[in-house]
């Protein structure tokens, strides 16, 4: 169970947020808060759960701090956080108000033997607007104080910085076993086993599992090779130096995904031009809204992946083979609500018919929301994230935005091709898709053009 130390370090986050936005500038406080609260506060089950409303954890109480913080120091007005591209407008409004339509078509209480799943009532309606309403804060206040490219380059430092401050304990913890939340906070997080790979451990520190350290690494990792490749000649030694550390640290993660990722990524970064690393971006935005219907239409190539897992290891090949059969049965489950969905208290998972015990798992931030809120929910938020990188990239023409903008929106859209395996959706994720929207939104629509010569006086003509 959680100490006393992970109860006053979530109490005392909103003091700290408060601080930050008192003494920075609103975008350096709004990362520097959102970003060490994800790597220092305790992860669940250390939270406040008041009655009917959201739990208070280390997602929501950062989100929460940020949004009073800039209102109470009137750092930003509740006006100036909606987004000013209707589409945006149109996905925002159905992700916020659309666990409203999930509640009204799921009153039927469900059986599955001794298990009894209660219908929803329309008093947990509240909880889950503003649930919703804590994740999209990060993207909301991000494009409001970080919509260029100095802010966009401040980000990447900071992803930098973090991943290097989470150097010792990951080092610590691969050696040691991962244990730094119990010894402060006083509980495990996880299942240890998950955390023991081959003859060692995964890491955990502070986050929900070891493949979030290993993709929050990996995220550094590109922000590096993108800091470096832009850098004076003075620093580019010096950050090629930090992107090769955070690569090894990466490697001790034992993580295949967040490796494979990088080991595509980084190339493209360091040497791609930017144009080709933004259709990149775009192209794995596009995989991540189309994967459900690939999915469903037989269209995902799972056999030469499996083949190609095998040929890693045999645990490798036997972990993606169980996330197919799972994503095949709990899509097909899905497809029975598929508008708006089976709602919460894990109506969208499978269960025995004779003992009641739960059969399926999800791992994909795509199935649940497809099995929770349907096709509805599932739009909403992958084109809340999705649409600033396509938008990016469609309206780029032939001068590209600037090197930290593409960097982020590769890191962006390497988030969302990992929201397909893995459920990695962090406020860092909102923070990224509401940095490039706020680009976007104060780009100029047209590029001035050059002004045009004055015409000259057309000679007069006569009959000779």
């Amino acid at each position: 169970m959680p100490n006393a130390v992970a109860s006053i370090a979530l109490l005392a986050w909103p003091l700290v947020t408060l601080v930050l936005f008192g003494r920075l500038r609103p975008g350096v406080a709004l990362v520097a808060s959102l970003l060490g609260g994800y790597l220092l506060l305790p992860p669940l089950p250390a939270e406040f759960d008041p009655p009917l409303l959201p739990s208070l954890n280390k997602d929501t109480i950062p989100s929460l701090s940020v949004l009073l913080a800039a209102l109470m120091l009137r750092r930003v007005q509740l006006r100036e956080l909606l987004p000013r591209q209707r589409l945006m407008r149109l996905a925002l409004a159905v992700f916020l108000l659309s666990p409203l339509m999930t509640v009204l078509s799921n009153g039927d209480p469900l059986a599955f033997g001794p298990l009894v799943l209660p219908g929803l009532r329309l008093a947990e309606v509240p909880g889950l607007l503003i649930q919703q309403g804590f994740l999209v804060v990060p993207l909301l206040l991000a494009r409001v104080f970080l919509r260029d490219e100095r802010e966009h380059r401040m980000m990447l430092w900071a992803l930098v910085m973090g991943g290097l401050a989470y150097t010792l304990p990951i080092l610590a913890e691969v050696r040691l076993s991962p244990q730094l939340n119990t010894w402060i906070y006083g509980y495990f997080q996880h299942s240890f086993e998950q955390m023991m790979r081959g003859e060692g451990f995964r890491p955990i520190v502070f986050l929900y599992h070891g493949l979030w350290v290993a993709f929050f690494i990996a995220m550094a990792v590109l922000a590096a090779t993108g800091l470096a490749r832009s850098a004076e000649k003075g620093r580019a030694p010096v950050l090629w130096a930090v992107a090769g550390l955070l690569g090894v640290v990466l490697v001790l993660c034992k993580s295949m995904a967040a490796l494979v990722y990088t080991m595509v990524l980084v190339p493209a970064l360091a040497f791609a031009p930017r144009r080709l690393q933004l259709f990149g971006a775009a192209a794995m935005a596009v995989l991540s809204l189309a994967y459900p219907l690939l999915k469903g239409a037989d269209l995902v190539p799972q056999e030469r992946l499996l083949e190609w897992a095998g040929s890693v290891s045999a645990d490798r090949a036997q972990s993606l083979g169980f996330r197919f059969d799972n994503e095949d049965v709990l899509l097909e489950r899905a497809m029975e609500r598929p508008v708006f969905g089976w709602g919460i208290w894990g109506r969208n998972m499978l269960y025995d018919r004779q003992s009641g015990r739960e059969i399926t798992v999800t791992d994909g931030r795509w199935l649940v929301v497809i099995g929770v809120f349907g096709w509805v929910g599932f739009l909403a938020e992958f084109g809340l994230l999705a649409f600033p990188v396509l938008r990016l990239w469609g309206g780029s023409g032939r001068s590209p935005p600037g090197p930290a903008t593409v960097t982020l929106a590769v890191i962006l859209g390497m988030n969302l091709v990992d929201l397909l395996p893995n459920a990695t959706l962090t406020p860092l994720t909102f923070l990224a898709a509401g940095a490039v929207l706020g680009l976007i939104e104060t780009a100029p629509r047209h590029r001035p053009q050059p002004e045009a010569a004055p015409r000259q006086p057309a000679p007069i003509r006569t009959v000779l």
